[in-house]
């Protein structure tokens, strides 16, 4: 199931606008197999420590993030990724505002 019409060109890091003191989540893409979700942290918002069946590709759109996985840091700015392997604790702060491209895969 899409959730989003397919066959045309998305601006993504526009499909999600940023919101003070929040987190602001947007699903593109929805299946089976798995799913892309769109998200825009204010400054200081937080995903706290978690764990996911699936791998998950994370892209950062826009500002810059810590992400923590198996309580190393790693510190993403606009245009890089990081691979969340399954079954590993992960967490994810927004050291500036930042939007986020996630993808996970389920199977």
């Amino acid at each position: 199931m899409s959730t989003t019409p397919t066959a045309q060109i998305l601006s993504l890091a526009d499909l999600t606008n940023y919101q003070d003191g929040a987190i602001v989540s947007r699903v593109i893409l929805k299946a089976e197999a798995g799913n892309v979700t769109l998200f825009a942290f204010d400054a200081g918002q937080e995903l706290s420590e978690h764990t996911a069946p699936f791998d998950a590709l994370v892209h950062v759109l826009d500002g810059e993030a810590e992400i923590k996985i198996s309580g190393q840091p790693f510190d993403l700015k606009t245009g890089e990724a990081i691979i969340m392997p399954a079954n590993q604790p992960h967490a994810v702060k927004a050291t500036r505002k930042f939007k986020m491209l996630l993808t996970m895969i389920k199977a």
